[in-house]
């Protein structure tokens, strides 16, 4: 550690490098206008990908920025200009569009892929701070930047810019999201995978149709029957229009055994109150509630008709302890 800084020394400088970037932000907010609109109806009329660009620290971005495009619904990948110029311009096609970043506008290495766009008379969307730069001039759209200082202590490193640009393009992917009514349906089909697709998992995603099923007036040597064969630990009991009117599990067997056990009618044995969810109840709520009522099966109902069981099993097979 620098001998003349101490621990709050450097602690109150780091707060001082998010102040500034938070200044950027504040800046970037007061400064947006209808550029954005602008630049989401031109991506959401294309039937091709968002090919985004940039050079050094702004290319950094513009791979997450794509990345979040590809996430939400949106075709994107991202393309160096410098393999942009040894072929890959062949990637591009009338039907796409390219997002642009530069902060001066003025990169070398942008040019030969501007050139081109300008040739075949494809869309190119800039984000920069410079709104004079070749960049811009060769823009349909121009999302300007506020052109201000760097957080960093000697004006180079880029930070405040780079910052500025990645919540740009978060702002316009989500943008696009909600113009084209992305919704968790379709975020699952893109995330099956991972912390995101676990919570996305809907009951219905996890349930069982084959319900272990019995009339109220069924005798318990029948019923016995049909929770074995079924093996959920649990029997749905309905009534005499179909209604779900209780539940027979292991432990209402073990308190209701008697001499005449085998001749009991199911409504004598069952739990009343059976806990009945929607299909569309995300299965970390379910999980959630049944480990919460300490119990291990939901019956599921989809219009109040009974179409489905999931029991806690699959909700741990599933990963979602």
């Amino acid at each position: 550690m620098d001998k003349h800084f101490s621990q709050t020394n450097y602690l109150d400088y780091a707060k001082s490098i998010i102040r500034e970037e938070i200044v950027g932000l504040e800046s970037l907010y007061g400064s947006l206008n209808g550029n954005i609109i602008d630049a989401t109806e031109l991506i959401y009329r294309k039937r091709g990908h968002v090919i985004v660009s940039g050079m050094g620290k702004p290319g950094h971005i513009g791979r997450k920025i794509s990345a979040t495009l590809a996430s939400t619904g949106t075709p994107s990948f991202f393309l160096h200009p410098g393999e942009a110029s040894h072929g890959d311009l062949g990637e591009i096609s009338a039907d796409d569009v390219l997002l642009v970043l530069s902060l001066s506008g003025n990169t070398q290495e942008l040019i030969p892929m501007l050139s081109y766009a300008n040739r075949f008379a494809i869309d190119v969307i800039s984000v920069t701070g410079n709104p004079e730069s070749i960049l811009a001039r060769a823009s349909r759209v121009c999302m300007r930047i506020p052109n201000l200082p760097e957080a960093c202590p000697y004006n180079l490193v880029p930070t405040t810019s780079t910052t500025m640009m990645l919540v740009l393009g978060d702002a316009l992917a989500l943008c696009l999201l909600k113009r084209k009514k992305f919704n968790c349906d379709d975020f699952k089909k893109l995330h099956p995978g991972g912390t995101l697709g676990k919570r996305l998992l809907t009951v219905g995603d996890l349930m069982h149709a084959d319900v272990p099923i019995v009339r109220e007036n069924d005798l318990m040597k029948y019923v016995l029957v049909e929770m074995t064969q079924k093996s959920f630990g649990c029997a749905c009991v309905v009534g005499t229009e179909g209604k779900i009117v209780g539940i027979i599990t292991d432990g209402d067997l073990r308190r209701g055994l008697c001499p005449d056990f085998l001749e009991k009618e199911a409504h004598e044995v069952m739990s009343t109150n059976p806990k009945i969810v929607s299909k569309m109840m995300f299965a970390q709520e379910a999980t959630r509630m049944m480990n919460d009522l300490k119990i291990t099966s939901l019956f599921i109902t989809e219009n109040d008709v009974l179409c489905g069981i999931i029991h806690i099993h699959d909700c741990l097979r599933a990963g979602l302890a």
